[in-house]
Parts: C-alpha cells; structure tokens; sequence
C-alpha cells in the first residue's frame, strides 16, 4: 500500500506584505531534496505575486480559505476558482480560527471542500478539539465526527489532507504530548479508511499545534504524521526551512 506523501504547509494568517515575499523566495531557494511536498499559504492579497515570484521552484502556493460559491454576490469572499487563476493549487479549509470566529461549521466545511475540488484545488481539511473537548475525554469523538461530516464524499479518489489542529495548542506553545498525537492521528487514519477505503490510507495528515524548530523532528517522526500545518513559524524562512528539513 501507498504510504502517503508528506506535506510541510505555512499558514501566514492574516500577516504578509509585499517585502515578505523575500522571506518566501528564501524558502524556495533552502529547499535541497526532501521526502515530500512544500507550501505557503499567504493572505489572498499575495497569492498571485508570491505564485509568479515562486514561479518553477519546489513551493506550491496555497490560499488560507474559499466560499463555497463558485462566483456571485458574495462580497468580501474569493472563490476557488479565483485562487486557482491566482496560482494556488491548494487551499485550507475549517480552520478552527474559521470554525470559532466565523461560525463554520462541519457542513459548511465540506461544502468549501467541494468547491474546492470543483475549482481544481487540492484541499486541506482542518478538525481539532478544544481544552474542554479535550478535559472531558471527548477529544477522539470530537474529531473523528469532524473528519466524518467535513470531509465530502467528492474527495473520493482526489488529492486532499486532513490537518490535526488542537485549538487548545495554537499559536501558545502548548503540543499535545507524542503519544496524544499519535492516538489522534491512528483515530482519524481509521475514519479515513472508513470513509475512503484502501485510498484512505494514501492521505497525508499533518499536524498543526505550535509546530517549531525545536519540537519538529519528535512531531514529524510520530506515527501517522504526515506532515504539519505551521503558523506563526511560517513567517521566517529560516524557522520554516528549520521544520521543512525536518521531515
């Protein structure tokens, strides 16, 4: 069977300017010979020049989030369809700064990983628990629920992850301890075979929480890690080359 192919994802948030395009052709240009695939995934402002300024290197771009709509009077949102002309070939989706501030919820998560597959995008489902999911032991049936209701059954035989985010660890340098990790990832790896059959088993799933330099290599080797969503480490080519090499 197909061991899934690792995924090493930057998540810029709502941060980046025209000059942080340095820092992301510096990450191009760190990357040597990897077990695995790379991105950035600016705000929508840059996904076009960082796609032309990335242009033939080993970094795919990605957008932070799509409507669910392919295109009408929705103002404010982009489509995926518009990423993808942008020059994104990802996008994530339910983030869990989406799924709390936003209000989205399961359903409307998979309706934007069905557009994002109807634009031509590759998809990177988030789920993850809260630190009173967690304290009340329902973590496992949290997220297992989650990948059941937001992975759409178009992602059938498609080119998609799932993100392991605990909210409780963003951006406060809290993880999970490897064995929690591991617990996850086994859990939602079941749900995907489940879901998917034998092409469940072919889907990475990265892990996202407060991944740094320092705690990268113990993350990355864990059990059915297949990659990470990183934040704030993203930023600066240096930290981000640190978790890319190593995979």
């Amino acid at each position: 069977m197909t061991a899934p192919t690792p995924l090493i994802a930057g998540n810029w948030k709502m941060n980046g300017l025209a000059a942080s395009l340095d820092e992301a052709k510096a990450v191009a240009a760190g990357i040597s010979r990897i077990a695995g695939r790379v991105a950035l995934c600016p705000p929508a402002t840059l996904v076009e020049r960082m796609s032309r300024a990335l242009a033939g290197s080993a970094v795919l771009v990605g957008g932070q989030d799509c409507s669910p709509e392919a295109a009408g009077a929705f103002t404010g949102d982009i489509s995926a369809q518009m990423l993808a002309d942008a020059g994104a070939s990802l996008v994530i989706v339910g983030h869990s700064e989406r799924r709390a501030g936003h209000g989205e919820t399961d359903e409307i998560v998979a309706a934007k990983a069905r557009a994002a597959v109807r634009g031509h995008l590759e998809p990177i489902v988030c789920v993850g628990e809260t630190l009173d999911q967690r304290q009340a032991g329902d973590a496992l049936k949290v997220v297992t629920g989650q990948v059941r209701e937001s992975l759409p059954r178009e992602l059938d035989r498609m080119a998609f992850a799932v993100a392991y985010e605990p909210v409780w660890a963003i951006g406060t340098g809290l993880t999970p301890t490897t064995p929690e990790i591991e617990e996850m990832h086994r859990a939602i790896r079941a749900t995907l075979v489940e879901l998917f059959g034998d092409d469940g088993a072919k889907v990475p799933i990265l892990y996202g929480g407060s991944v740094k330099p320092s705690n990268a290599a113990e993350i990355l080797h864990a059990a059915e890690v297949g990659g990470a969503l990183v934040g704030g480490a993203s930023l600066k080519a240096e930290d981000f080359l640190a978790i890319v090499n190593a995979l």
